[in-house]
């Protein structure tokens, strides 16, 4: 323990110091909405004392009902009428008196609070949807099942192991302080039980194109004939491109090439300090355009088919509407994975996207030269932190278990860092005022916007996406200027509703052949007709129409590219450009 104790101190000492704005909201929100209030306790006080009254009522009520069953001899709970909540799934919640009691008056006051904060009025729609998300995350902090004293688990585990559940916890805690810089960053995976190239990222392929920016990775036919259209993928740059393909049953790169497609991916760079100048134009001249030139050099062919996925399918438009004003015509189709293109609706993620937090990156990034995978580790993990930071919590700290083997969380954690320039230019002209969809973007000395946008278009947006949400997707897609469009909608969210293997049978889709111009969001969903199982067989039917005859199979190398090394190549471990 002494050593465990010194650990953790040594850790600490070395805490990064980051940006106030990066830590929560500025003071300005609070103090609107504390006027807010204020104000309105002044004009409407009968509302103020509703939710008082209604609140200490309900918990009273239940005091009582504990002290009668108490009262009667009875070592139980009073009735729980509470709705199901996988933070308190452990019995005891649910059956013992002191537990159950603290349980029902948090999610009480969790409800007055709630409540509340809605009802305040005087709050423009921006502001009134971050006081409620950042309320929320503090409610979320304190549930008593994040506190060893109140997670009956916890100690029941504490108990059964004379102690040493805790001190495994306090090891696993110290552990990832030290690795993050005196931050405490929730490990979600095992990190020993995965090695990309060797259970992650396997698919059989050679790197055949290498620059400063990205690797290209071709990869090996596993069919006679081939499409002779090739297909280049443009996984995001914010994590690395094996979430499709994390092993082959569940890799799209793999269930793609057995569909009978040569198949190209694109493997960016984890950016460092000397990357601080990289903007938008250098993603586009130096991954898009020569990964689309090389594609089509190895190949033989004038055209090309592409995917773009979340940011890379933003930027994938960028670089359409520029090829557009330079009549460019190497792209026969693009098909985007939840992306969007107008960001007038932000989603969840919008409360991220304001000027204080905008701010503080900015300076983060001057500062440095790049932004830390860690904020946007950290960032996207509070868009589900039950799930994402205080469930793991509670499993690696209180219970003093390891991290489970778990594919998808590993590569969650597996993120990259990004440029200065790039974030800059993406969270003000994008993000923030959505340039590319009004007045337009400017890139490699153009500007260009999303009517430019001519190719045939098949986009596939997720559900329940809290990153890139399936309304403002789908208006982005309306507004291109291609006269084919197709939308698909998958059930689930950003990640499980792409990677989602037909032979899982797992989340299905819908779709709506009317045409997008005329219709919003909602009209377009009201119509849709459901379908049972995966999307990417009817992709597959939209794509193979638009990707020509069969030739036969192309081998990497065959065509006397130089083979730089086996897939999946360097970059996606961490090597430098050479």
């Amino acid at each position: 323990m002494e050593e465990l104790t010194e650990r953790l101190v040594g850790a600490m000492s070395r805490k990064r110091t980051i940006d106030p704005n990066l830590q929560g909201p500025g003071h300005d929100l609070y103090m609107k909405a504390a006027a807010a209030y204020m104000a309105e306790m002044m004009q409407n006080p009968s509302k103020l004392i509703e939710h008082q009254v209604s609140y200490w009522g309900k918990a009273l009520k239940h005091f009582v009902e504990v002290q009668e069953t108490l009262a009667k001899g009875k070592l139980q709970a009073p009735p729980d009428n509470t709705p199901p909540d996988p933070r308190f799934s452990n019995p005891l919640w649910q059956t013992h008196p002191y537990f159950n009691f603290i349980k029902q008056q948090y999610l009480m006051s969790a409800e007055a609070i709630a409540n509340a904060v809605k009802d305040v009025e005087g709050l423009n729609p921006r502001d009134a949807q971050r006081l409620e998300y950042f309320t929320q995350q503090i409610v979320d902090l304190f549930s008593p099942a994040n506190f060893l004293g109140t997670n009956p688990e916890a100690l029941e585990r504490a108990v059964e192991t004379d102690g040493q559940s805790l001190v495994d916890g306090l090891e696993n805690l110290v552990r990832d302080i030290e690795a993050n810089n005196g931050q405490m960053l929730v490990t979600l995976a095992d990190k020993d039980a995965f090695k990309v190239g060797e259970n992650l990222g396997t698919t059989p392929g050679k790197v055949v194109y290498r620059n400063r920016m990205m690797e290209l990775i071709q990869y090996a036919p596993s069919t006679e004939t081939v499409h002779a259209t090739p297909l280049i993928i443009f996984p995001p740059w914010i994590n690395k491109f094996y979430i499709l393909d994390l092993n082959p049953k569940k890799s799209l790169i793999k269930w793609i090439v057995d569909q009978g497609y040569t198949v190209f991916v694109v493997s960016w760079i984890n950016p460092d300090p000397s990357y601080a100048e990289i903007g938008m134009c250098d993603y586009v001249q130096d991954g898009y355009m020569t990964a689309i030139a090389e594609a089509k050099r190895i190949c033989g062919e004038d055209k090309v088919n592409v995917v773009g996925y979340c940011i890379a399918g933003t930027t994938l438009s960028l670089a359409l509407s520029l090829m557009q004003k330079h009549d460019d015509k190497s792209v026969r189709s693009a098909t985007f994975f939840t992306t969007l293109t107008d960001f007038s609706d932000q989603g969840e993620v919008g409360v991220f996207l304001d000027n204080d937090f905008v701010d503080g990156i900015e300076r983060e990034v001057t500062q440095n030269g790049y932004l830390d995978s860690f904020f946007m580790s950290r960032t996207f993990s509070y868009l589900r932190s039950n799930d994402l930071i205080y469930r793991p919590a509670i499993r690696n700290y209180m219970m003093g278990e390891r991290p489970p083997a778990f594919d998808l969380l590993y590569w969650n954690g597996d993120s990259t860092n990004l440029p200065a320039k790039m974030v800059v230019e993406y969270l003000r002209g994008l993000c923030q005022e959505d340039r590319f969809a009004s007045d337009g973007f400017e890139i490699c000395g153009e500007v260009v916007r999303i009517s430019d946008v001519k190719v045939p278009v098949c986009a596939i947006a997720c559900e329940t996406d809290h990153i890139a949400a399936w309304h403002a997707s789908y208006e982005g897609v309306r507004k291109m200027g291609s006269t084919s469009k197709t939308f698909i909608l998958s059930q689930s969210g950003h990640i499980a509703g792409i990677v989602n293997p037909p032979d899982k049978k797992k989340y299905g889709h819908y779709t709506n052949d009317a045409p997008m111009k005329d219709l919003s969001a909602d009209d377009w969903r009201a119509g849709t007709e459901f379908h049972e199982g995966s999307w990417w067989p009817r992709w597959d039917d939209w794509l193979k129409k638009r990707s020509g005859k069969q030739v036969p199979a192309r081998v990497p190398g065959a065509d006397g590219t130089t083979i730089l090394c086996d897939a999946p190549g360097t970059y996606v471990t961490g090597a430098r450009p050479l």
